[in-house]
């Protein structure tokens, strides 16, 4: 298994993006994305400059997504 970047929210956001999330709303400072094909959701909070590895652990979790797709 691939080590998990330090990525910025921003950064994430885009990289959910490129596998086909798209952004629904914003609650507070959270970013909720949803991805049409299956109905995964992922809630990536932007307060933070860099999300922690459980933090990141749990959104790839929640979305569906691996560490080898990230």
């Amino acid at each position: 298994m691939l080590r998990l970047p330090i990525l910025r929210p921003k950064d994430l956001i885009k990289r959910l993006e490129k596998l086909g999330f798209f952004i629904d709303h914003q609650t507070g400072s959270h970013v909720i994305m949803y991805r049409q094909d299956d109905g995964k959701r992922a809630v990536v909070p932007v307060h933070i400059s860099e999300l922690p590895k459980g933090t990141l652990m749990s959104i790839l979790r929640e979305s569906g997504i691996s560490r080898d797709e990230l």
